[in-house]
C-alpha cells in the first residue's frame, strides 16, 4: 500500500531545515525501495516550506512509524504532518501499458 506524508514546516524554519537535512537524507536512503519518491514544496523564492514525500507501508500504522522516524519530523523541523492512503493512479511507471 502507498501512503503520502504531507508536512508543513515551522515557520522561518529553512535554517533549521537546512542543518538538519544530511540527516533527513541519509534516513530516507535507508527506507530503500520502501521510498517512492519524496521532495519539498517551494514557495515563491523557492525556499523549502514542507515536503511531500509517498513510501510503501503494509499498514497506516507503519507509514505513521515511518513518518515519525523521519528526523526531519523528530528534529521539528515539521509544525505538522499527515499520513494519508494515496493510490498511485494516473503516470504509475508500474502500470503503464495497462
Amino acid at each position: 500500500m502507498l501512503f503520502a506524508i504531507i508536512a508543513q514546516d515551522q515557520p522561518d524554519g529553512v535554517e533549521h531545515r537546512m542543518a538538519v537535512r544530511p540527516t533527513h537524507l541519509e534516513h530516507l536512503k535507508t527506507l530503500g525501495d520502501k521510498l517512492v519518491f519524496a521532495g519539498p514544496f517551494l514557495d515563491e523564492n523557492e525556499k523549502p516550506y514542507g515536503s511531500l514525500m509517498v513510501i510503501e507501508a503494509a499498514s497506516l500504522e507503519e507509514a505513521k512509524a515511518m513518518a515519525a522516524a523521519d528526523p526531519f519530523a523528530r528534529e521539528k523541523v515539521f509544525a505538522s504532518y499527515e499520513v494519508r492512503r494515496w493510490n498511485w493512479g494516473i503516470n504509475n511507471p508500474d502500470k503503464r501499458g495497462q
